[in-house]
């Protein structure tokens, strides 16, 4: 589809700073990326902000914060049970006197040089600075924000849809062709933007499981080619698991490319798979490097450029990656295309 595949910063370039922060979303775009990617949570006067997740104890200082020690407790999300501190919880007023933290340090120790520089920034302040960066390097830069657990916010009487529209109504971005994609595990949420907004819209798929909000289709059901053709009548694209495209056997070495990308674009959708990563955790078994007996193997840096080249000869349109230096790297050799200035 894309002549050019797009490369997606996920939560900005996360494998070098802290995630969702502003220092992350500015390295991703100073090393190349095309868009970054907010995941978005309301605080409770109905802000919206960039958190991987509502519960934040990972991701920010609120444990250090006396004042918030009260609001400690236990909730359902999406039938998981979660114990921690919750931005629904909080004022954005409240969440701007955090800071952020690294959320993987056993993984990614180098980015707790980073902790506390930052504060978390609001979907707007993402946006303008998307805008901004786009101005000053005369190339697009885009965004492509995730609704967490919009049926869960629903039931709190706390709905992404018009905070998220009236966000990008307000940029000059709630139009067809703006450099935007709102992507969404659920799909009601998706079904319901279809009909308020002419920007992109991705149905995102996990490896297992199904959509949170109930529909009856699980996700593999999705990526049949049955499920696509529902997928088909109100997204513009799919972000399966990158295992959906690559999958690989029971020892965790990657097989041949599936049909998804040929089925997909066949009922004209794009494809952007999740998550490209550089440690070894998250590698296929033969990408791995180092000596397994290593007591930091998990975390040791392997062979992403070479999983991300699979990716793209198997014909996706763009991908998510936590270091997208490498990403526009790869991209670039592979495309013959001269990085972006």
């Amino acid at each position: 589809m894309t002549q050019r595949p797009l490369i997606i910063a996920h939560r900005g370039a996360s494998g070098e700073r802290p995630e969702h922060t502003l220092a992350a979303y500015r390295l991703a775009i100073a090393q190349g990326a095309d868009y970054i990617e907010p995941d978005l949570v309301p605080t409770r006067d109905g802000h919206l902000v960039a958190r991987h997740e509502n519960e934040i104890g990972g991701t920010t200082d609120v444990a250090d914060h006396p004042r918030f020690a009260g609001r400690r407790t236990t909730k359902l999300v999406d039938g998981e049970t979660v114990t921690g501190w919750f931005t629904e919880d909080f004022t954005l007023e409240e969440l701007k006197t955090l800071r952020a933290r690294e959320r993987l340090p056993q993984l990614r120790p180098g980015n707790q040089a980073f902790d506390g520089q930052e504060t978390i920034p609001t979907f707007q302040e993402v946006i303008a600075l998307a805008q901004e960066q786009g101005r000053a390097l005369g190339r697009p830069i885009g965004i492509y924000p995730e609704t967490k657990h919009p049926t869960y916010f629903e039931a709190l009487g706390l709905s992404f849809d018009r905070p998220l529209l009236d966000a990008l109504e307000a940029a000059g971005w709630n139009r067809a062709g703006a450099p935007v994609f709102i992507q969404s595990f659920e799909t009601r949420n998706l079904q319901r933007l279809r009909s308020q907004t002419p920007v992109a819209l991705i149905q995102l798929m996990d490896a297992a499981g199904g959509p949170a909000d109930g529909t009856g289709l699980s996700y593999a059901a999705m990526a049949a080619p049955a499920g696509l053709v529902e997928v088909a009548r109100y997204a513009n694209g799919i972000g399966p698991n990158k295992t959906l495209v690559i999958p690989r056997d029971a020892a965790g070495h990657s097989l041949s490319a599936s049909a998804l990308v040929r089925d997909a674009h066949g009922l004209g959708l794009a494809v952007h798979p999740w998550t490209f990563r550089a440690e070894n955790l998250f590698l296929a078994a033969e990408l791995r490097r180092g000596d397994p007996a290593d007591p930091v193997f998990q975390r040791l840096h392997g062979d992403l450029a070479s999983e991300i080249a699979a990716h793209l000869a198997a014909g996706v349109d763009g991908l998510f990656c936590d270091f997208p230096g490498i990403g526009v790297t790869v991209r670039d050799s592979w495309s013959g295309a001269a990085p972006p200035a």
